[in-house]
């Protein structure tokens, strides 16, 4: 994705001036439009969309300082003036000024004014996407053991560095967007916004304008411009969740900003420059989608250069105590007391297939720690699942296990020749082991240091 290099509108009047402010911008990497008059300043605002303006206060057709209100609605000002005086900036300030700076102005200070203040405005755009949205209540971490897991975190690690766009495959409530996250947070675009968007939410009338922006007068109500949350992710990533419920007519769009790097506002003229990471994710095959023509096939190809299947809570059963813990410790569903699975719990949890996958999980834990009250322990009822997952399932135990001692053998040496059998049968897999005994992979690794079976 190319990078989007800001653009600079100068309004001034003194054309030698104006040459050499554009010639400074221009060499610290700046895109810069200018304007001798306000006339000239508003028809190539219809043209532009600037990230900054300088402004200068007398200008031979208006008032600087009347314009500045209308300009600062569309970009953030800094005003330049050979007429400094306190009371010159404090009127520049109230009426919406972000610097104000006086002629001659200091090549060092305008350099220093231009990055503070499209910093300051980068900051802003951030800080009002992040107070709009809800935060989520599940926990960011990603918690797991099994092969699975460190086969997907093995994935994260070595496609997050790059800039390309990923698509995350997975079952619905499997963590697809953990992982979106995750890949950012990894990236060089971590100080950037994480912006996900819904694509099954969202009317599609509203979703190009969501998505893209639009401008002034592009349809009834927009009464002012607005940005995109391309815009808004701008140095960040957009997470395109369920990617396949985009509908038809934007699908040519999306293709467009991924393989040009441009796109438009709705209702807008002129293109503009993403610098944005796209992650996208779905629960359909959306390469079957393709080849029956529900979806674009040229787009699911661009989105798919490198595809990132997350596996199912099935999958992955070994992880299903951990994922249990860690969310019965999780300070959002903390009730005041420190609660433990009891082994029929635990084992009727990594038994279950979890259709909803850990979403599933998280909400089952949540009841019951709510249905538990003030027990120290989760007992099966609370749980409320399925009444055949009570018993494990036959699969999992030998019918045919004998044990034999030479006399009436201890508790203690019952549990060690049992997992020692164990150990043998399923050639050291902790996690079957665990399974089997019902208790956490954890507890399962303690039991043999205790025993010293490490070797076996």
């Amino acid at each position: 994705m190319r990078k989007r290099r800001k653009r600079i509108l100068v309004i001034e009047d003194d054309k030698t001036l104006c040459r050499l402010v554009s010639e400074q911008l221009q060499g610290m990497g700046y895109i810069v439009a200018t304007a001798n008059s306000w006339a000239e300043a508003k028809a190539t605002l219809d043209g532009v969309d600037p990230s900054l303006a300088l402004l200068d206060i007398r200008l031979p057709d208006a008032d600087g300082l009347r314009c500045l209100p209308d300009l600062s609605v569309q970009c953030p000002v800094i005003v330049l003036t050979a007429f400094g005086s306190i009371k010159h900036a404090v009127e520049a300030m109230r009426a919406g000024a972000a610097e104000y700076l006086a002629k001659p102005v200091n090549p060092a200070e305008l350099e220093l004014a231009v990055t503070r203040t499209l910093s300051a405005d980068s900051l802003r755009r951030q800080y009002e996407y992040c107070r709009n949205q809800l935060a989520p209540a599940i926990s960011g971490d990603m918690v797991g053991s099994s092969h699975a897991f460190r086969e997907l975190v093995r994935m994260i690690e070595l496609v997050a560095p790059s800039d390309a766009t990923v698509l995350i495959e997975g079952e619905s409530g499997v963590g697809k967007e953990l992982v979106a996250r995750a890949i950012h947070e990894m990236s060089s675009r971590a100080q950037g916004t994480f912006v996900p968007v819904d694509c099954c939410t969202l009317q599609e009338n509203l979703f190009e304008s969501e998505l893209f922006g639009h401008e002034k007068g592009s349809f009834t109500g927009a009464d002012k411009r607005k940005q995109g949350l391309i815009e808004v992710a701008e140095g960040g990533t957009v997470f395109l969740d369920e990617i396949g419920e985009l509908p038809a007519s934007l699908q040519s769009k999306l293709l467009r900003l991924l393989e040009t790097g441009e796109f438009r506002r709705l209702g807008g003229t002129h293109g503009l420059a993403s610098d944005s990471r796209f992650v996208a994710a779905t629960n359909r095959d959306l390469r079957e989608f393709s080849a029956q023509g529900s979806f674009r096939r040229d787009l699911y190809y661009r989105l798919a250069t490198v595809v990132i299947r997350v596996p199912s809570l099935r999958e992955r059963r070994e992880d299903i105590p951990l994922l249990a813990e860690r969310f019965m410790t999780s300070r959002t569903f903390q009730r005041g007391t420190t609660k433990q699975l009891t082994d029929s719990a635990l084992r009727a949890l990594t038994h279950y297939d979890w259709p909803g996958n850990i979403r599933e999980l998280r909400n089952v834990i949540e009841r019951a720690l709510l249905v538990s009250g003030s027990r120290s322990t989760i007992e099966l009822e609370d749980l409320a699942l399925p009444v055949s997952v009570a018993a494990p399932r036959a699969e999992l135990r030998d019918p045919s296990c004998e044990l034999s001692f030479d006399a009436e053998p201890t508790l203690e040496e019952i549990k060690r020749t049992y997992l020692d059998y164990l150990i043998g049968r399923h050639r050291g897999h902790r996690g079957r082991i665990a399974n089997i005994l019902g208790v956490s992979e954890r507890n399962t690794y303690r039991m043999v240091k205790k025993f010293g079976l490490e070797d076996k």
